[in-house]
């Protein structure tokens, strides 16, 4: 499966889907005028990865600095995709960091991550 690169940009995450290697990362800023349209091709994308990944242990780091609303929407559904493999018996490691001393972002991972039975952790950088 071809790797998904997205730079990042002012107002857009980057985006770093290492299919082979099964590392997963998505960080930066995020508002872009139009959110659900700019996670759609990621959703899409991390679907098609997960149903031909079952036996690999999949990594996947979110290192946000900022996000707006309708972006916490489209990870909150990157979420459930997760938490749904994991379910259906694949194997998912979830690490969300946050930069040091930023309790918005912290908090963020708190209440997104709670309730879920993904493996994870919450750390600062």
């Amino acid at each position: 499966m071809k790797d998904l690169i997205i730079e990042g940009s002012k107002t857009k995450p980057y985006v770093k889907f290492i299919s082979d290697k099964a590392r997963l990362e998505i960080g930066g800023e995020s508002y872009p005028e139009n959110a659900m349209e700019f996670y759609k091709p990621i959703g899409q994308w991390l679907a098609t990865f997960l149903s031909e990944n079952t036996e690999k242990e999949i990594t996947f780091t979110f290192k946000m600095i900022y996000f707006n609303t309708s972006s916490s929407k489209a990870i909150l559904d990157l979420l459930d995709q997760l938490e749904s493999h994991h379910k259906s018996g694949g194997r998912v490691k979830l690490l969300w960091l946050f930069e040091e001393d930023d309790e918005d972002i912290e908090e963020s991972g708190e209440e997104f991550l709670d309730g879920l039975s993904i493996n994870y952790s919450i750390e600062s950088y």
